[in-house]
């Protein structure tokens, strides 16, 4: 059956979106496929593929080096990967998935779904915890039984709920209120009409993807820097 526009499987006691699954996996096969032949034949004198990477990759490295300091750069797979999955993600929402006709529902950006968007907020979640854990060990919860340790740690647990909350809203509603727009659009005229909304779309596909890796790593810099 469909609910609210997607294509719902039900699997023993589950439901499943299964247009954004599909489509989460076509973006997850795209970046690797990418970075893939872009990493197969390196040389000293790189080519436009290698270049572009590498100066991407230089993009992560300052960013890092800026926001976390010196370690900062053993957290590039986590913020790299999000950034390419997302922004690759997002801009899937513009893609004419309308031509593709289904019995249920339509496809759909994987972004345009709150449980992926969700999904990658927890990994945010754990992973900061686990290296501010690592890092700090059981004072990155514990601040004495003072008042002042007690209020800040009760901070602490706010933060770590509001965060993913936070996290997962911002680039579901951004992504989900663009396709929406656009399918009204679409639907009263076809050809001129949307392309305005449809170009500024791709700048909200960068802008969120941009977004949600700063706040990444800030919460990872949070997290791990004594201060």
């Amino acid at each position: 059956m469909s609910t609210e526009g997607h294509w719902i499987a039900n699997i023993g006691n589950y439901t499943f979106n299964m247009d954004t699954i599909l489509t989460m996996w076509i973006a997850m096969v795209f970046v690797l496929v990418i970075a893939v032949v872009a990493t197969r034949k390196l040389s000293i004198i790189p080519t436009k593929l290698q270049a572009f990477c590498e100066s991407i990759m230089g993009f992560f490295w300052n960013l890092t080096d800026s926001m976390i300091g010196e370690q900062g750069r053993k957290h590039i797979p986590i913020v790299a990967s999000l950034f390419l999955f997302i922004v690759t993600a997002n801009l899937m929402g513009q893609l004419p998935w309308k031509l593709i006709h289904l019995k249920q529902g339509e496809l759909a950006s994987p972004t345009n779904d709150i449980n992926m968007t969700a999904a990658m907020a927890i990994i945010v979640l754990i992973y900061y915890l686990a290296v501010g854990i690592k890092e700090k060990g059981i004072h990155f919860f514990y601040h004495g039984l003072s008042f002042p340790g007690i209020v800040m740690f009760l901070i602490d647990l706010l933060d770590m709920i509001t965060r993913p909350f936070s996290l997962a809203l911002r680039l579901f509603c951004n992504i989900f209120v663009g396709e929406v727009l656009v399918g009204v659009l679409l639907s009263l005229c076809a050809y001129f009409l949307p392309l305005p909304i449809m170009f500024f779309e791709v700048f909200v596909a960068f802008v969120q993807a941009l977004v949600f890796m700063m706040l990444t790593i800030a919460y990872i810099s949070m997290a791990v820097n004594e201060e």
